[in-house]
């Protein structure tokens, strides 16, 4: 969908459908002759209401009327939900153009909103489906163009907005692909025309060979059992005019999950395709903050593999050595993310990542403490854990911490190595699976974000079903936020 912006009268933008919001206790700013938007509103026909809508043909144009509840309440999110809800609409009319009226005294957040809810509303995944129908039973097909209309130039805005939406749809994708599509050498190909498109990106690919050479045994237990060639993605840019610290952002991509020995249940397995999202949310957002050139050193780790079961495969009870010489009792299959982890922010480490945020679907747990409203994060630096929360709350990808506690990391000591990778038992599992790989952040400021929860299915009118892409915009407001304040 291409974005323009306007400081024209939305009746001017040749947009075939204007989309008017409407507060409580407030008129149609701007109505058409006759008052035929307001007379809507008199009748009841269109209601104040959040999420309300109402279709009019006035004036030779078409508008649907959105309410907007109360000013006071109407922040970013809020903007996003409508921006979908009109969406929804606007195919169901046959939109081929379709106008925001951005309501008067908007913050920038409301306004990039706008852009972001309807371009992820409008993102469909059909790699795999049969060419649409040109019948009256076709899927409704979305507007090609959205426009802006702003009494001040918004189009700085506007374009970021599509920027990250475009790129939180292409992580849609990734995740969207079926394991038997989408293997860890395909999610490098990926990584490679990234950085073969991108100024300035560029990456590394390491195999299976490279990957044991450098002894990095906890991540290599997680694929001995595959028969597809892993891959330790490296994506790398540093700006000229870089200052501030390294910033490492490392990825979970086990692209098919079945819990090795340790197999998951059936219902549990369907859609274990989901379990490379952190590893997809990293790809995009380091692609996009070159993109934009941001002025920062950036260094993405991201683990490819799956995790399946042969002769070959890893046992529970076995012991594994990290590429820091740590030894790894596997008591638990199921729990490889971790392993896949630990080495990648060793590598990161290694690399000069002097900040580490690591993205993974790491626990069940987590979506039981949490739901499908906040992602986890945990921490080994408080200052660097409010910067990470702040991003996601800028972002509209909120965050809660959790704690991290000696008692915690006593849990995870190992009884024939120096650690395991589940506790004794499941309390407290996602803060066991961060205690794990806070012994691999080590002294570097860490945060870890559990996205179980959030990554797919999250229940949110603009992501819908399927992968959420959740983690890009954190990560690049993140990243924009080292921009601006390198300290």
């Amino acid at each position: 969908m291409n974005v323009t912006t306007t400081t024209q009268p939305p009746r001017d933008s040749g947009a075939d459908t204007i989309a008017v919001g409407v507060f409580e206790d407030e008129g149609v700013a701007h109505d058409v002759e006759g008052g035929a938007l307001e007379a809507l509103l008199d009748t009841g026909e269109a209601r104040r209401s959040f999420g309300h809508l109402a279709v009019a043909h006035a004036g030779g144009g078409r508008f649907i009327l959105v309410g907007l509840g109360a000013r006071s309440m109407f922040d970013a999110e809020r903007a996003r939900r409508a921006a979908a809800t009109v969406l929804g609409r606007a195919r169901e009319l046959g939109t081929r153009s379709l106008c925001w009226e951005v309501p008067h005294h908007m913050s920038g957040a409301v306004v990039g909103a706008l852009v972001e809810g309807t371009l992820l509303a409008d993102y469909r995944f059909r790699q795999f489906k049969g060419r649409e129908d040109e019948g009256d039973d076709a899927p409704a097909r979305g507007p090609g163009a959205l426009v802006l209309s702003a009494h001040d130039d918004v189009a700085p805005v506007a374009a970021r907005a599509a920027a990250l939406a475009g790129a939180q749809n292409a992580a849609r994708d990734l995740q969207n692909r079926p394991a038997n599509d989408l293997t860890p050498s395909a999610l490098a190909e990926v990584a490679r025309r990234l950085a073969g498109a991108i100024a300035g990106l560029e990456v590394e690919v390491l195999g299976r060979e490279e990957i044991e050479a450098r002894g990095m045994g906890a991540f290599a237990a997680v694929f001995r059992g595959s028969d597809e060639e892993p891959a330790l993605i490296v994506l790398r840019y540093a700006h000229p005019d870089a200052r501030g610290p390294v910033l490492g952002m490392v990825g979970k991509a086990v692209t098919f999950d079945s819990g090795g020995l340790s197999i998951k249940t059936g219902p549990g397995m369907v859609e274990m395709k989901f379990d490379m999202s952190g590893g997809a949310a990293v790809l995009e957002a380091a692609a996009l903050v070159a993109r934009l050139a941001l002025p920062v050193r950036l260094v993405a780790v991201v683990g490819a593999t799956d995790n399946v079961i042969s002769g070959r495969s890893i046992k529970p009870g076995d012991i594994v050595s990290a590429a820091d010489g740590t030894t790894i009792e596997v008591n638990n299959t199921d729990a490889e993310g971790r392993l896949v982890l630990a080495d990648c922010l060793l590598h990161a480490r290694e690399l000069g990542a002097e900040r580490l945020v690591d993205v993974a679907t790491l626990t069940g747990g987590v979506v039981t403490a949490l739901g499908s409203v906040y992602a986890g994060v945990m921490s080994n630096d408080d200052a660097w854990c409010a910067a990470v929360t702040a991003a996601g709350d800028a972002a509209g990808e909120p965050v809660w911490r959790l704690p991290l506690h000696p008692r915690y990391a006593e849990a995870i000591e190992g009884i024939y190595a120096d650690i395991t990778n589940t506790g004794r038992d499941r309390k407290a599992h996602p803060i066991m699976g961060a205690e794990f790989l806070h012994r691999f952040a080590g002294d570097v400021p860490w945060a870890h974000l559990d996205i179980a929860g959030v990554a797919n299915d999250n229940g949110l009118p603009y992501t819908g079903k399927g992968g959420a892409g959740w983690g890009v915009r954190l990560l690049v407001t993140l990243t924009e936020s080292l921009a601006a304040d390198p300290s």
